[in-house]
């Protein structure tokens, strides 16, 4: 059966009208947080963007050649900005904002991806020639345009359209690189919500705009009360309207995004679900036209459990890798998989001061794990997986903790807190959202092993954590954890690998390995 798979998969590649003949893919395409998708095809060649708010490097840059089978490319830029709250400085943070729904557009050569800010008040907009390699050129301004949806009209003009229940179309300058002067925002559908019924819990937002044989449609998101997400696509002629909208999609809570084809001309509808802890996932609908609309789902109205698309692959190695710290003369020094909860300071880590090793050294004294500098993160999979490090922790100062992390408001942690003699194995809960430490253990060597594994499966959410003293036997250690996805951090969980110091600066933890599993121990 796997070879005949394969086969498929191979076959799809060179006839795309052949995926309508056996079901391979199913959904979700991803079980990662992977929210706000924005895609284009360039080509026989697909990218997407996606949000990952307080990150850095940030705007997620991903490729695939099938629809289905993701992995990282790039990133729209390193850091967002430097202010208090995206550094972790005099106790500000970001959680939950820093850089929302992206845009993600190709024009004439050049690669556009634009995104909002509420950390910032503005609206950025990233631009390259070469998407995967860039550089990426970088341009600002005001206002913050929500949810917003760059678009490049036929006639050479260029806009965004933004807003939440209230949708306006805002004309911008030929470079993208602000409001173009002389002209006003001006509203072009009064009640985007208004399909879905008469009282919205979630006013229409999401905005994505396409031009599609003429006619102009708009996707929306807006959820009624008392009911679930739904998707609302408005079509028009002209750009400033007059729209019509009707609902598109309301099955399982799949909603938000827009529409992509395939070289063999097919359609299909990229939406994500929140899905619990493990965070907000993609699907992909098929999408058949009826009358000028685009009908969503297989039978209409309904998301497939499966697609006539090529098989999913692992997301081991493109979303989430294991990373053995070791480099070769040239490499980056992190690979893309990783990111930092907020800005980092450089000078604070490195991959060559000890060979084969990730060194994270405290600069300042921290009150808390979410408010801790230089916390490095990767995502999540479901439907189970788990993270697994060896860390050195001989260097640490009296007051310093180093370990092992899952990353949200309802945060985990398992490591070695150092106090004036002693180091002690520590697991903390904050489940309750108030860090609540579950067991302490004695530690009289030097290096030690943690393991947190991740059940996600039917939305079970919980974190089991472990150490060991040689890399073999595990032991369990503290309880485990009930992950919950938390708006103040609008995100799934995240591996997190991290030292900081509450007592005095300078002390550090060599880490060895990042393990990624997609599998829970037996």
């Amino acid at each position: 059966m796997k070879k005949y798979i394969l086969l498929l998969a191979g076959l799809a590649l060179w006839a795309p009208a052949a995926w309508a003949q056996t079901p391979a893919a199913h959904n979700p395409v991803v079980y990662a947080d992977v929210p706000d998708m924005s895609m284009i095809r360039v080509g026989k060649t697909y990218y997407m963007s996606s949000t990952t708010m307080h990150m850095s490097p940030g705007v997620p840059i991903m490729k695939s050649t099938d629809l289905v089978n993701w992995k990282l490319v790039s990133y729209a830029y390193d850091t967002l900005t430097t202010m208090d709250a995206m550094t972790l400085a005099r106790g500000q943070s970001t959680y939950g904002r820093g850089s929302w729904a992206s845009s993600l557009r190709y024009h004439q050569g050049t690669y556009y991806v634009s995104t909002f800010a509420q950390t910032t008040g503005k609206t950025h907009v990233y631009s390259t020639k070469n998407i995967e390699k860039g550089p990426w050129k970088a341009v600002s301004f005001r206002p913050s345009l929500h949810d917003h949806s760059l678009f490049f009209d036929d006639d050479g003009r260029v806009y965004m359209v933004y807003g939440a229940g209230k949708i306006q179309l805002a004309e911008l300058t030929a470079d993208v690189a602000g409001l173009k002067p002389g002209t006003t925002p001006q509203v072009i559908i009064e009640n985007a919500s208004a399909p879905a019924g008469p009282t919205p819990g979630l006013p229409a937002e999401g905005s994505q705009l396409f031009k599609i044989k003429g006619k102009y449609y708009l996707f929306n998101i807006t959820w009624p009360r008392g009911g679930m997400r739904t998707v609302v696509v408005h079509r028009a002629d002209k750009i400033i309207g007059p729209y019509e909208g009707r609902v598109a999609l309301q099955d399982l809570g799949v909603a938000q995004g827009g529409l992509i084809d395939t070289p063999g001309g097919e359609w299909f509808a990229y939406l994500f679900r929140d899905f619990g802890a493990v965070g907000r996932i993609p699907y992909l609908v098929p999408v058949q036209w009826e009358s000028g609309w685009p009908v969503l789902g297989s039978p209409a109205g309904k998301v497939p459990e499966t697609l006539a698309l090529p098989a999913n692959q692992p997301l081991i190695p493109g979303l989430v890798a294991s990373d053995e710290f070791t480099r070769r003369a040239g490499e980056p020094a992190l690979p893309l998989v990783w990111q930092w909860n907020h800005n980092p300071d450089n000078a604070l880590w490195s991959v060559t001061k000890r060979p084969g090793y990730l060194r994270l050294t405290t600069g300042r004294v921290d009150t808390s794990f979410l408010l801790a500098r230089n916390t490095l993160t990767q995502r999540t999979i479901g439907p189970v997986c788990a993270g697994v490090t060896a860390v050195d922790v001989s260097h640490l100062k009296a007051g310093d903790f180093a370990g092992l992390g899952v990353l949200q408001k309802r945060y985990g942690l398992v490591g070695v807190q150092a106090s004036a003699g002693a180091k002690a194995i520590v697991m903390v809960s904050a489940e309750s959202e108030k860090p609540v430490e579950l067991q302490r253990l004695p530690l009289t060597q030097d290096k030690v092993y943690f393991k947190i594994e991740c059940d996600f499966k039917d939305r079970r959410d919980v974190a089991s954590f472990f150490y060991s003293l040689d890399g073999s036997t595990w032991q369990p250690v503290g309880g485990p954890l009930k992950m919950a996805y938390t708006l103040p951090h609008f995100m799934g969980y995240r591996f997190s690998l991290f030292t900081y110091a509450t007592q005095a600066a300078g002390g550090y933890a060599d880490f060895d390995y990042f393990r990624m599993e997609d599998h829970l121990s037996k």
